[in-house]
């Protein structure tokens, strides 16, 4: 191995450039692809002297940066400073950061012995020692500060889409697996877990779903092969971090068979005629969440689409009244496949005629939205069974569509789901999507129309 400990420094005649393309993780502040700064000096060793303080300078700015674009703190340890200090120098002077332990008992021990020589160069500093031979201890965040890390900054792509609605719903999934690790094994620091905590979780979900005649609850594998995958994950992203991402994580290829997940079942037609839109069924809760619960009838939305709903998307005055299923700056889609147009028929286009700004009461409120529909619907019996939900308009929706024979890529586009033949064109007009939905419309009396003649959003 050729020793370099010119890194980021480039030599055009006899001056010396500091040259470094910028992070992809920190493209969003900074827009310059590479950096070239001319160094004015033909010295390399004032060259590396003056690459060392840029690139501290340019860490600094970046994760200043970023902090301040997500609204996180970017105030940090000194322990943690200084080993990623660490890092940052190994590469100045012509080396991956590797922990020592990694490299006396996984590198060929000419490896090390290259390193050692390396540092009798030019009288290495402490700094040098430390990061070329790994020796600085690694920062301990335990799993609860890593928990906060991942969080904060090692999941900005994911979450920068995302309305704050659905982001506490993201971190209450992932925090819950971590609050279930640290009640069995303990808030234990990053670097102290090791496989027999995995196996130590992965068995205790092992016995939560083992068949019990003590308690009704039954566990699906899924739940516990999503709280094991989110641990996997936060292991993984965390010390990929640090600059360890060679460390065996002790949560790998730990899963349970996955089971087939019991389908919602559907409101039947009787139900929804004879029941729900009964006149006085809704009567008496709040209008929104009344004119919601019609607006699902007939058009097989997710109640946080309609909940959701921007004035610009509810299209009342177009030759095919519509809404249209669109991102927002701050709020993601289930899927790509979940943006789409949906002609407004039967209840659902009466509901919308009366909501026609949306429902700002339930906006970015999807936990209050379903607590009034559930007391709601349990209390006065509107539930078809114990395994019936809100989703089983939706699931309606789409099993009166099959039985009336709507073509399959129709059927896709109406509900959101990724259509699985090649698709050509663009799922039909409005005029052909509304002429092939009335076909399921259920009927209105005159009475059911009139009583929502006072309803308004």
């Amino acid at each position: 191995m050729t020793i370099s400990r010119n890194h980021y420094l480039e030599q055009r005649g006899q001056r010396w450039y500091y040259v470094r393309r910028v992070p992809s993780r920190y493209r969003q502040v900074d827009l310059r692809r590479t950096i070239k700064k001319a160094l004015q000096t033909d010295s390399v060793t004032v060259a590396r002297e003056i690459r060392d303080r840029m690139m501290d300078a340019d860490e600094h700015f970046w994760e200043t940066a970023l902090a301040e674009k997500t609204g996180v703190s970017a105030q940090e340890s000194l322990e943690i400073c200084r080993y990623r200090s660490a890092r940052r120098r190994a590469v100045a002077v012509g080396f991956d950061f590797k922990p020592f332990p990694t490299l006396v008992d996984k590198e060929p021990v000419e490896t090390l012995v290259e390193r050692v020589n390396a540092l009798k160069e030019d009288g290495a500093k402490l700094i040098d020692v430390e990061a070329v031979l790994g020796t600085i201890e690694p920062p301990r965040d335990t799993i609860r500060d890593a928990f906060k890390l991942y969080c904060d900054k090692l999941s900005i792509g994911e979450t920068s889409r995302k309305s704050p609605e659905q982001i506490e719903r993201w971190k209450s999934s992932k925090r819950r697996a971590v609050e279930h690790f640290v009640v069995l094994c303990g808030n234990l620091h990053m670097d102290e877990i090791a496989r027999q905590h995995g196996r130590q979780f992965y068995d205790w979900w092992g016995e939560r779903l083992r068949p019990s005649s003590e308690t009704d609850h039954t566990y699906r594998p899924n739940s516990a092969n999503r709280e094991l995958g989110n641990l996997r994950l936060l292991f993984r992203e965390y010390w990929t971090y640090q600059g360890d991402e060679d460390r065996e994580n002790p949560f790998r290829k730990l899963r349970f068979k996955d089971t087939p997940i019991e389908s919602t079942p559907s409101f039947s037609d009787d139900w929804v005629r004879s029941k729900i839109l009964n006149p006085d069924a809704l009567k008496g809760i709040n209008d929104e969440a009344q004119l919601i619960a019609y607006a699902l009838i007939e058009t097989g939305c997710r109640p946080s689409e309609i909940a959701n709903l921007q004035p610009e998307n509810i299209c009342l005055d177009a030759d095919v009244p519509h809404i249209r299923i669109r991102p927002a700056a701050k709020r993601e889609l289930k899927s790509a496949s979940s943006s789409r147009d949906i002609p407004l028929i039967g209840v659902s286009l009466e509901a919308m005629k009366r909501a026609p700004n949306g429902f700002p009461r339930y906006r970015e409120k999807g936990n209050s939205l379903s607590a009034a529909l559930l007391k709601t619907f349990h209390t006065r019996g509107l539930m078809e069974s114990k395994k019936h939900c809100i989703y089983s308009f939706r699931h309606a929706y789409e099993k009166r569509m099959l039985e009336a024979g709507l073509d399959y890529g129709l059927r896709c586009t109406l509900m959101g789901h990724k259509n699985t033949r090649p698709q050509y064109g663009d799922g039909g007009s409005l005029e052909y999507r509304r002429k092939e939905l009335l076909k399921i419309a259920h009927p209105l009396s005159g009475k059911f129309v009139q009583s929502l003649a006072n309803l308004s959003a």
